[in-house]
C-alpha cells in the first residue's frame, strides 16, 4: 500500500452525522444522546490536532441541523483555543438531511484527492461512506447508538493519527487496516440486481415494509450475517458474538438462523441496543467463508444493513450474502501511535535561549 502523495497539500475529509444517535432504539432503550454542542466539540478537537500534523485544510460536509452555523463561530473567533485549528472548507453539495448527503459527501471527498476521511457517527453512517469513499482509509469516531464498527476514542488521538498518515509521515503498510464487509444481492425473476453492503451485520427480516429504519423487534428476524461477531459488541452482532467470536481481523464471518419464539434449540439473553437486553431464540448457525455467497432462507422481507431497514425483496428473489475479507481501508489508530512514539514523530526541538 502506498502513502499519500505529496504533490499537493493535504486534503483530510470530516463527515460528521449530526442526527446519528435519534433513531427509535433511543427510545425504546435507555441509551444517552449526543447533543450537538457535544459534536461540534469533537470536531474542533480534531481540527486542532489535524493541524498539529500539519494539514492545513479540512472538506467538511454542510447540514441544516445547526453543526455548520456552531462550528463556524468557534472558526471565525481565531483566538484562545480556537486559535490553531485547520481551516474548514464546506462541500457545495445540496442538504437533503437523508444519508443521500452522507453518499455525496464521500465521493466529493474521493475525488477531491481526500487522503482520509474521518467518520463521527454509527455503523450505517460509516457503512453510507465506505460504500462510496473508493480507496480512501476511513478513521471512526462512535457517535451513533449502536456501535460496532466506529470505536469508542478520544477525538484528538484518532485526529493525530489521521493527520499522521495524511500528511505522508506515516507509511501505508504501517497506518492501515484492511477490513471486512458483507455484499448483499438480490436478484428478480428478470435477472434484474440490486446490491448493497453492509460494514458488521445483515440482518433478514420477516417484515415487507420499510417502515421506521431501525431494527429491534426480535420477534420478525429471520436470519443475521456478521462479518465478524465480538461477544462486548451492542446492537444485533452481539447476537452472533455471544455464539460464537469471529474477531474483527479474523478469517470468516458468522451467519446464524433464528427460530420462532418458544421453538429453536435454545434462547440466547443479548443486548441489542444500550440497556435493552432479548432473549433471542436460536436455530442454528455456521461459518461465512471469503467470497462464498449465501442464500438466505426467507421468501420476502426486509435485509436490514448495520441496524438499518434498507432493502425489501419478494418470494420470487434470490437474496445472497457474501462475505468479502480486505475489502476497504481503516487508519489504525493505535498502530499509528506507536509509531509515532518508536519513531519520534511529535518531538519538537528545544529552542535554546541565547
Amino acid at each position: 500500500m502506498r502513502s499519500p502523495a505529496p504533490s499537493r497539500p493535504p486534503l483530510v475529509g470530516i463527515i460528521a452525522n449530526p442526527i446519528s444517535a435519534r433513531d427509535i432504539r433511543r427510545v425504546i432503550a435507555n441509551a444517552s444522546s449526543l447533543q450537538l454542542a457535544d459534536r461540534v466539540s469533537i470536531v474542533l478537537r480534531l481540527l486542532s490536532a489535524l493541524a498539529s500534523c500539519g494539514i492545513d485544510r479540512v472538506a467538511m460536509m454542510p447540514d441544516r441541523e445547526g453543526l455548520k452555523v456552531m462550528l463556524e463561530r468557534h472558526l471565525s473567533r481565531r483566538q484562545g483555543p480556537d486559535a490553531g485549528l485547520a481551516a474548514v472548507d464546506w462541500l457545495d453539495m445540496p442538504v437533503t438531511a437523508r444519508v443521500d448527503d452522507t453518499f455525496r459527501a464521500a465521493q466529493l471527498m474521493r475525488e477531491a484527492g481526500a487522503a482520509a476521511i474521518i467518520v463521527l457517527g454509527g455503523d450505517g453512517t460509516h457503512r453510507a461512506v465506505v460504500r462510496e469513499c473508493g480507496a480512501v482509509p476511513v478513521a471512526g469516531l462512535s457517535t451513533g447508538t449502536n456501535n460496532a464498527f466506529p470505536e469508542m476514542r478520544e477525538p484528538t488521538i484518532a485526529g493525530i493519527a489521521a493527520g499522521l498518515y495524511a500528511a505522508g509521515r506515516i507509511p501505508a503498510d504501517d497506518a492501515l487496516q484492511r477490513n471486512k464487509r458483507l455484499d448483499i444481492t438480490i436478484r428478480d425473476a428478470k435477472g434484474n440486481v440490486r446490491s448493497d453492503i453492509a460494514l458488521v451485520d445483515a440482518v433478514i427480516s420477516h417484515e415487507h415494509y420499510i417502515g421506521a429504519r431501525a431494527l429491534w423487534k426480535i420477534d420478525t428476524l429471520a436470519a443475521v450475517y456478521v462479518s465478524y461477531a465480538d461477544p462486548q459488541a451492542i446492537g444485533l452482532s452481539a447476537i452472533a458474538g455471544l455464539l460464537e467470536p469471529v474477531g474483527r481481523h479474523e478469517p470468516g464471518g458468522l451467519a446464524v438462523e433464528l427460530a420462532a419464539p418458544g421453538e429453536g434449540e435454545f434462547e440466547l439473553c443479548a443486548p441489542i441496543a444500550p440497556g435493552l437486553m432479548r432473549a433471542v431464540p436460536i436455530a442454528g448457525w455456521q461459518r461465512l467463508r471469503d467470497g462464498i455467497p449465501q442464500r438466505v432462507r426467507q421468501r420476502a422481507g426486509i435485509v436490514a444493513l448495520d441496524g438499518e431497514r434498507e432493502m425489501a425483496f419478494a418470494a420470487s428473489d434470490e437474496v445472497t450474502v457474501t462475505l468479502r475479507e480486505g475489502a476497504f481501508n481503516s487508519i489504525d489508530v493505535a498502530a499509528c501511535m506507536r509509531y509515532a512514539a518508536r519513531t519520534g514523530l511529535m518531538r519538537q526541538m528545544a529552542h535554546v535561549k541565547p
